[in-house]
C-alpha cells in the first residue's frame, strides 16, 4: 500500500456520501473506493462514472466485464481480475469462458460471439496503441455495433485500462473477504 485508505468513520460528510453510493452497490466498501477519500471531488467522480460502467446501458453489463476482464488482465492488474471474475460468475459468465479471454485463447474460442471477439481485439489494439485501430477492425465494429456502442466500450476500455494502472500504482489490496482466491486468469507475475 503505497497511501492510506481513508475508512467511513475517518471520512468527511462528502466522501460518507459516495462511499455509501458505492457500498450499497458492491456489498462493501472496496479499498479503491478509499482511496478516493483523500479527494472526494475525483471520489464522487469516480464513484458514478463506475455506476454508469456497471451496468446495462448501451452494452449489457455482462459483454462490458469481457471487455474489463481483457483490459485488466493486459494490465496484470490482480485486484482488478479478482473483484470482475467475481462479478462476470455473478452474471452468469462460465469460467471456461472467462479463461479463454487470457492471451488469444478467445479467438478460437466457441465461447466467444464474432462481436465479442471483435471488442476483444478492439480492447488489445487500445491497449497497445490505440492510434492505430485499423480500417479492417472498425468495418468489424460498425458490422456488429452501433455508433453508442462502440463509444460505450471504447469508454470501458479505457478507463479501466486507466483505473487498473491507479489502483496497482497506489497499492490497492484485495479486500480481506477475497484472501486465498485464485484467478482463472492467471497473471504474470510483477517485477
Amino acid at each position: 500500500m503505497s497511501v492510506s485508505y481513508v475508512e467511513l468513520n475517518e471520512a468527511d460528510e462528502r466522501t460518507q456520501k459516495f462511499y455509501q453510493q458505492a457500498a450499497d452497490r458492491f456489498e462493501m466498501l472496496l479499498n479503491i473506493f478509499k482511496v478516493f477519500g483523500h479527494t472526494p471531488e475525483l471520489g464522487e467522480a469516480f464513484t458514478q462514472s463506475v455506476m454508469a460502467m456497471l451496468k446495462d446501458g448501451e452494452l449489457d453489463w455482462a459483454t462490458k466485464e469481457l471487455i474489463i476482464l481483457k483490459a485488466t488482465h493486459r494490465n496484470v492488474c490482480r485486484y482488478c481480475v479478482v473483484q470482475h471474475e467475481t462479478v462476470s460468475k455473478r452474471l452468469g459468465i462460465s469460467e471456461e469462458k472467462i479463461a479463454d479471454i487470457g492471451d488469444d485463447r478467445y479467438q478460437s474460442s466457441p465461447h466467444f460471439t464474432d462481436a465479442e471477439k471483435t471488442l476483444l481485439d478492439l480492447t488489445i489494439q487500445i491497449g497497445d496503441d490505440a492510434n492505430q485501430v485499423s480500417k479492417s477492425l472498425w468495418k468489424r465494429l460498425h458490422k456488429h455495433f452501433t455508433e453508442p456502442q462502440i463509444v460505450e466500450a471504447v469508454y470501458v476500455i479505457t478507463q479501466y485500462i486507466a483505473i487498473s494502472k491507479f489502483g496497482d500504482a497506489l497499492g490497492v489490496e484485495l479486500e480481506p473477504v477475497f484472501s486465498g482466491f485464485d484467478p482463472i486468469l492467471h497473471l504474470s507475475p510483477v517485477f
